[in-house]
């Protein structure tokens, strides 16, 4: 049992200070409000809000954030930056991968997340074939998250083809090709999760599972969450539909039976009757606002979407940031770019669109990650994040979403750990030498 005190705290029926909880095994077990804070107790000073789950993470791309800013010989794109990512995954090992996903999920936490869902789709040596182990990366993301001690939803990724029509796989995509057969077998020599972990799965795209694939791995995954690359690009519209008749997000929901285990990730480029759609399903959207912008995707019409009744949770995708507040920050303000208003999606009239925002994606990024989370209330998993202190209420979550100066997280309450205390993680000096080094020689390498 562990027992934390917060000056102030978000709780389901609005703000509260002198917030006592009680923890056991990484679940709030009670919870008192009003009273000092008792001996031997662990005081978190600041402003506490429940964690946001990080609902779509591509670790390994830890390794090229920053790196791809030179301008080609031609017009750069998304697709011009997927074939340097190819470049720069061929040198990656077992050992660097496990260095680069616990500095990433160092950082995850440190920007306010408390659990990520791992898109996990390294899977090959470097000429495609298998380990000897065939789950040996999914295994370095998982020891990688127990030692940056945050709740990982681990999704190793289906990636059947190198495009629309069953196209095979480029030699850039040997490292992540499967057929379904040697898909299942990875995913059966996955350990049982862990404290804090599930297993889920996830087509790639449309463009990477063909359909008979999709059914397959469908009709034998286990139950669990479903996440997938769904329209990012106008490319891929435009294939998919010269390819099947329908646009990708009207052809996933006319074949599969979506509902609310699946994340359907960016979604950027729907028509008004896809919006509709999604949100009946009960689909979470996962956006990834920073990432989106770094690649020129486009921006979501999450306000028509969030009438609607969609929900929508966000992610560090490409890791160009790891602060959720970046993420729910951008994208309150592309929204705000292409309509010419403000408090887009404060949901309606006097409410804080920080608030707004930070419950929406907390709640919605549960789902996706398939774990009972975001809220502080008793029953719920204690992932907390306590911001620094100044202001009070929602006022104080603005100003931290909208109008902070530096990194406004202090402590991270990770299934009631504190893994991140007054700014540092436990780990994150001796990770991050050990990072340097391998970046070091990937980069003479590629």
């Amino acid at each position: 049992m562990r027992n934390f005190h917060f000056q102030t705290a978000l709780l389901p029926e609005g703000w509260a200070d002198d917030v006592v909880i009680a923890v056991e095994d990484g679940v709030i077990a009670d919870m008192s409000v009003g009273q000092p804070c008792p001996p031997f107790t662990d005081r978190l000073a600041g402003v506490a809000i429940p964690g946001v789950p990080n609902l779509h993470s591509h670790a390994h791309q830890r390794a090229m954030a920053g790196l791809t800013e030179r301008s080609g010989a031609g017009e750069d794109s998304f697709w011009t930056w997927r074939q340097a990512m190819y470049r720069a995954v061929q040198a990656i090992t077992p050992e660097d991968l496990q260095v680069i996903a616990t500095q990433a999920f160092i950082e995850i936490l440190q920007g306010g997340y408390t659990h990520v869902a791992e898109f996990h789709y390294l899977h090959h040596q470097p000429d495609g074939t298998p380990y000897a182990d065939a789950a040996e990366m999914a295994r370095r993301i998982i020891a990688a998250a127990e030692a940056a001690g945050i709740g990982l939803t681990l999704l190793p990724v289906l990636y059947a083809a190198g495009g629309f029509g069953s196209l095979p796989a480029t030699e850039g995509q040997r490292r992540f090709a499967s057929d379904l057969d040697g898909f299942l077998k990875l995913r059966a020599a996955l350990p049982p999760p862990g404290p804090g972990m599930v297993w889920g799965v996830a087509p790639h795209s449309l463009r990477a599972v063909p359909p008979a694939a999709l059914a397959g791995l469908l009709d034998q995954a286990p139950a669990g969450p479903v996440h997938i690359h769904v329209a990012e690009q106008r490319l891929e519209v435009a294939e998919c539909l010269a390819a099947t008749g329908q646009r990708p997000v009207e052809w996933l929901l006319d074949h599969a039976t979506v509902d609310a285990r699946w994340c359907l990730v960016h979604a950027t480029h729907v028509e008004d009757a896809e919006v509709a759609a999604m949100a009946r399903a009960g689909a979470v959207v996962g956006l990834c606002p920073t990432t989106e912008a770094d690649l020129g995707d486009g921006v979501f019409p999450a306000a028509a979407f969030q009438t609607a009744g969609g929900v929508f949770g966000v992610g560090s995708d490409s890791q160009v940031s790891a602060s959720v507040l970046d993420e729910l920050r951008l994208l309150e303000w592309g929204q705000r770019l292409v309509s010419g208003r403000r408090t887009v999606l404060a949901g309606g009239p006097g409410r804080s669109t920080g608030r707004t925002l930070l419950t929406e994606a907390a709640r919605a990024g549960a789902r996706a990650c398939g774990i009972e989370t975001g809220a502080i209330d008793v029953g719920m998993r204690a992932d907390i994040v306590v911001l620094a202190g100044g202001r009070t209420g929602d006022f104080a979550l603005d100003a931290a979403m909208f109008a902070a100066r530096g990194n406004p997280v202090r402590h991270v309450v990770s299934r009631g750990e504190c893994v991140v205390r007054d700014g540092a993680h436990r780990m994150g000096a001796v990770v991050a030498e050990r990072f340097a080094r391998v970046m070091a020689r990937l980069e003479q390498a590629t």
